[in-house]
């Protein structure tokens, strides 16, 4: 027997709703750091309109951070958007694991899947291996907003304020992947690839073009996915 549809709205805008709400904190933090970002990506010479679109378009702070730094550091195009690439990357596996709890066909479960981001695909795990996609549409529709909404800010307040490294604002593309680094470390093998990345990338800074240590770190972390072996 079919369910009543009045009540399966119902369900969806509570879902909906308790998405919102679980969602905001992140929004607090996220709207904070696209300001930055914004800031920055003025101070490193995009328009204002390059910035923006590339938030609405991109929503992925590490991706976005890293192209930038790339861009400004006299890095090509081509290998902004590779590093980019592979930091977004680990979007594909999420994907795969919210596709069967999503409906309709292929074009329009990939739109659905736009709204997978990181704390979002989390919550909305149900731990039996299906998602609630509408608790997953709520949390994160506070945190696209405050991203784009935040970046506006920054990009056009980096027009008002003209060099931002007289505030500081340059150690937060620094600051920002140590945050990263140091989050990873807290567990023994992920902590090791982590730091084997960064000695590589640090390694590499003073002798290669922009851009590239960052790429050949993150070929280095791909070791964090090999298996390990049982013992026999």
């Amino acid at each position: 027997m079919l369910g009543d549809p009045a009540d399966e709205r119902r369900k969806r805008r509570g879902s909906f709703r308790d998405g919102v709400r679980a969602g905001l904190p992140y929004a607090a933090v996220g709207g904070l750091l696209s300001m930055s970002f914004g800031l920055l990506a003025r101070d490193a010479g995009f328009p204002v309109e390059a910035a923006i679109v590339m938030s609405g378009i991109v929503f992925a702070g590490s991706a976005q951070f890293a192209a930038v730094a790339i861009l400004a550091g006299g890095g090509s195009a081509g290998a902004a958007v590779a590093a980019a690439a592979l930091m977004n990357s680990r979007f594909l596996p999420m994907g795969v694991a919210l596709g069967p709890s999503l409906p309709g066909n292929a074009a329009w479960r990939a739109v659905q899947g736009q709204t997978v981001v990181d704390a979002s695909w989390a919550m909305a795990n149900r731990g039996d291996g299906t998602f609630d996609r509408w608790f997953l549409f709520g949390s994160t529709a506070p945190q696209y907003a405050t991203w784009v909404g935040g970046t506006v800010l920054g990009a056009l307040g980096g027009v008002l304020l003209g060099d931002t490294a007289r505030f500081g604002l340059d150690a937060i593309y620094p600051m920002f992947f140590l945050g990263l680094l140091l989050a990873e470390i807290k567990d023994r093998r992920s902590g090791a690839v982590a730091l084997a990345g960064g000695a590589v990338a640090l390694a590499l800074v003073e002798v290669t073009p922009a851009g590239v240590p960052v790429l050949v770190a993150s070929l280095v972390s791909l070791w964090g996915l090999r298996r390990r072996r049982e013992p026999a």
